[in-house]
């Protein structure tokens, strides 16, 4: 008997296309995919991935190895708008991160045939209102008498996304406003200026004498701040003042959530004024479903990604600075608002390594387990690996620093 590969033709104008990649032994969720679309225009395709048995951690990580070759057989060649991997137990044992990634990985591979063709793309047309639009929106979280006459403010929009509601939105309060960064071209954002390079705004503020300075990164949704002595204010000192304005209106909810890179000082001024606070992964998204889990109303970074909770559901640079200058509105210095702990000294080291499993051998784990007993209760050390780079970041606090060197050399020693 001769078999014969036919390509299969398809719709040249499909519907939206879902793909679904279901499990060998799951009878059950195509019709349930069915169900839920039956009434819309969407076409559906599946393919099966092999199950093994018994369900265990090892074998939902060794069924995942073929999530990318799957993909690619759901439908040969033909783009497919949202592919969903229905294994929800497997999912959580390997990590949706991952699963994106090894489903993302066949589009790296194959780009060209994965991608519309021009005639069918959308096209781009600016909203003239928007800005307007959003600066209202923003005010309205805020009482109408609301102003900073007065203040003079100088706000970095990094040449990025604020660059035009930055200083719009501070006149519209009556500040007198000194805008820098505000010329991007496409290549300079984030260049020498914005948030990841606040000696931009120090100068600034000094220079103009200012009352206080913003600086936003190049999408907006990152600030650290100035106050009227030059003093740089980081995420976590932004939100020790917020936190601690909120427990003091009553408005604070459950407590704060921080990231393991959130300053030991910050974790103990909360403790000292009764502040429940959680540490989550570095990573905004990280925050936020620390936040959602435990119904808090406040978190963020070091870097500046801060989430106001009881106004909005993402991290916003300009809704930080108008609560943050809500509260200096009737007169007080940004640098007493501010001043709110004693930073702990920290020491960061970078270690670049061939392999960053390095971090899990036996006597890597033995000797940071050694370096956490001789620091605890005077710091804390903290090891993991760099998410972007081939690195392992050792990072100590204490105030004790001849102990804060001593635990952070003995690890990096055994690293490299």
């Amino acid at each position: 008997m001769y078999s014969t590969k036919i390509k299969p033709k398809y719709n040249p104008n499909p519907n939206p296309r879902i793909g679904l990649i279901a499990l060998a032994s799951d009878f059950t969720i195509e019709k349930d995919f069915i169900n839920v679309i039956k009434d819309k225009d969407i076409d559906f395709f599946v393919n099966r991935i092999e199950c093994y048995n018994p369900l265990t951690s090892e074998n939902l990580i060794k069924m995942s190895q073929k999530v990318t070759e799957v993909t690619k057989d759901i439908l040969p060649d033909q783009k497919i708008d949202c592919i969903v991997y229905g294994c929800t137990s497997g999912t959580i044992a390997i990590g949706k991160d991952k699963i994106e990634k090894k489903i993302e990985a066949l589009i790296d591979k194959k780009i060209s045939n994965n991608l519309s063709s021009p005639e069918k793309l959308g096209r781009v047309k600016r909203l003239e209102t928007g800005t307007k639009k959003y600066i209202t929106i923003l005010k309205k979280n805020f009482t109408k008498e609301f102003n900073l006459r007065g203040l003079r403010i100088v706000i970095d929009c990094a040449n990025g996304a604020g660059y035009k509601a930055g200083p719009e939105l501070l006149k519209s309060l009556g500040a007198k406003v000194i805008p820098i960064g505000i010329k991007p071209n496409g290549l300079n954002i984030n260049k020498k200026c914005g948030s990841t390079f606040p000696r931009k705004i120090r100068s600034a503020v000094k220079k103009y004498k200012a009352h206080i300075g913003i600086s936003l990164d190049g999408d907006a949704d990152r600030i650290i701040m100035c106050d009227e002595k030059s003093n740089i204010i980081d995420g976590d000192q932004i939100i020790a003042a917020l936190a601690t304005r909120w427990k003091n209106k009553k408005m604070l909810k459950g407590g704060v959530v921080g990231t393991l890179m959130s300053n030991y000082g910050l974790e103990k001024y909360f403790k000292s004024k009764g502040i429940k606070f959680l540490r989550a992964n570095v990573g905004d998204r990280y925050v936020k479903e620390k936040m959602q889990k435990y119904n808090f109303n406040l978190g963020g970074e070091q870097s500046g990604h801060i989430i106001l909770g009881k106004f909005a559901t993402t991290g916003d640079g300009l809704l930080v600075a108008l609560e943050a200058l809500f509260a200096l509105r009737k007169g007080k210095k940004a640098s007493e608002f501010f001043d709110q702990f004693k930073k702990t000294p920290q020491l960061l080291e970078n270690i670049e390594v061939k392999d960053k499993n390095i971090i899990n051998k036996p006597e890597i784990k033995k000797i940071i387990k050694n370096a956490d007993k001789l620091i605890k209760g005077n710091g804390r050390i903290l090891v993991r690996k760099s998410g972007t780079e081939s690195k392992i970041r050792v990072m100590g606090e204490s105030e004790n620093t001849a102990l804060l060197y001593k635990c952070v050399n003995m690890i990096t020693k055994k690293i490299k």
